[in-house]
């Protein structure tokens, strides 16, 4: 069994029913027992906890609007955040909460996936966005881009 880029890492998570964070807690922790979880449930607990200490990825509950001055702050913080909803979000809110430093969103019907997804965020939450999109790309394209001698884009089939 692989190592999880979970070991080792701060992970805050912010829902205001325990249930769901109880659910996540037991989810990550059987993947990496050695990784640190913190839970908060109100919006004082969180941003305190913000504040003291650094994390290497927020786990936000999208609850009120106070849930957008939480993704600020996480963003002010350089912390990566990943959003969970019950209910899908509209376009505006997911336009508000990538400025505000999101970078990922997961319906809250898919927490059993959160540790690939976390995984998936750690792993290329600090590369360039070209180099996240060519990395996802890479397994769908059977074609792949190189640089020829006169440093000319060629296309060419992969073997």
């Amino acid at each position: 069994m692989r190592e999880s880029i979970l070991k080792n890492k701060m992970i805050l998570a912010v829902d205001d029913e325990p249930s769901v964070l109880t659910a996540l807690e037991k989810e990550i922790r059987a993947a990496c027992p050695d990784c640190f979880f913190d839970k908060a449930t109100t919006y004082k607990e969180a941003s305190e906890r913000m504040i003291c200490l650094t994390y290497d990825v927020v786990v936000l509950d999208v609850i009120d609007e106070r849930s957008l001055s939480l993704a600020r702050l996480a963003g002010d913080r350089n912390f990566p955040l990943i959003l969970l909803a019950a209910r899908p979000l509209t376009p505006e809110a997911l336009k508000d909460y990538f400025k505000a430093e999101g970078c990922a969103y997961l319906p809250k019907e898919s927490l059993r996936e959160m540790v690939p997804f976390l995984e998936e965020v750690l792993k290329y939450h600090n590369l360039p966005g070209w180099r996240r999109l060519f990395g996802r790309m890479a397994g769908f394209l059977s074609k792949r881009i190189e640089v020829d001698r006169g440093k000319k884009l060629a296309l060419s089939q992969q073997g």
